[in-house]
């Protein structure tokens, strides 16, 4: 039997870590699950993987980053302030205060192995909090569809960047134009060895999954190649054809509704990948 309970820790700058704890009754390990950029907790594909998780015997955290903007209402972005001043580093601290939780007793897990899922932007968080000194001790990583660089932006908005101190993105979602601040990019120019993806991820000294879709529009196929080759033996790649940026997987994804065939895909390698690093 499985069950599921909500949760709030402190995360960067002291801001709320919002997340869902999706448990069996005798776990052999713990995953934590990050979404990604315009992402939260709920979307998609998120609880549908941390409850196929917990089905299969672990213990799967799925969270909202301090600084995504999100709350429990997923109806909008309730604290766009936040999600404009959102960097990696805040994101990096966000991944080990979840893991912290789970090694002190506060989210369920304990001394099972843990492994980290990201997807994304999430992904990307999750390489960086295994690859950067001081490091928790890991078991595993699962990245989904992550980018290979720190910074991606186009040239024209790096600009308006540096110029305006700030860019607006809307949300197709919500339909809110969400400003992006420039504290990101100073970051990123300030610690450029902090924000190096590939060598980072080089240093990871626990096996890792790159799983990506084979016609990803938004984050190419190459970006999981690069990742991979930066693991060497460490790493494994599996490209899911047929699957875009989200798995071919609607935004919500009710309980009743089968997942898609890429959905499922990524879920059964992701299952089969924490059995064997556990």
């Amino acid at each position: 039997m499985t069950t599921v309970t909500d949760w709030t820790i402190p995360g960067a700058e002291g801001e709320a870590i919002l997340g869902d704890t999706h448990a069996s009754a005798d776990p052999r390990a713990t995953v934590v699950i990050a979404h990604g950029f315009k992402g939260y907790k709920d979307y998609g594909m998120f609880p549908r993987i941390a409850a196929t998780l917990a089905d299969a015997g672990f213990v799967a955290h799925r969270f909202n980053f301090s600084h995504s903007g999100m709350t429990n209402d997923v109806a909008t972005f309730a604290r766009p302030d936040l999600f404009a001043r959102d960097t990696w580093n805040k994101q990096v601290a966000d991944v080990r205060a979840v893991v912290s939780a789970v090694r002190d007793g506060r989210l369920a897990g304990g001394e099972t192995p843990v492994v980290l899922f990201g997807h994304s932007r999430g992904g990307v968080s999750v390489l960086l909090a295994a690859g950067r000194p001081d490091a928790p001790p890991l078991a595993g990583i699962v990245t989904a569809a992550a980018p290979s660089r720190c910074l991606s932006l186009p040239p024209e908005q790096i600009a308006e960047l540096e110029q305006a101190g700030f860019i607006v993105s809307p949300s197709s979602r919500t339909g809110q134009a969400l400003r992006i601040d420039r504290i990101g990019l100073d970051e990123i120019r300030r610690e450029p060895e902090a924000h190096d993806l590939l060598a980072i991820t080089a240093r990871i000294a626990c096996p890792v999954l790159v799983v990506h879709g084979g016609q990803d529009p938004t984050v190419p196929v190459a970006a999981a190649h690069e990742l991979a080759g930066a693991l060497g033996a460490r790493g494994r790649l599996h490209v899911i054809e047929g699957a875009d940026h989200v798995f071919n997987t609607v935004n919500p994804l009710p309980a009743e509704t089968p997942a898609s065939a890429e959905l499922a895909e990524l879920i059964e390698v992701t299952v089969g990948f924490v059995k064997h690093v556990a």
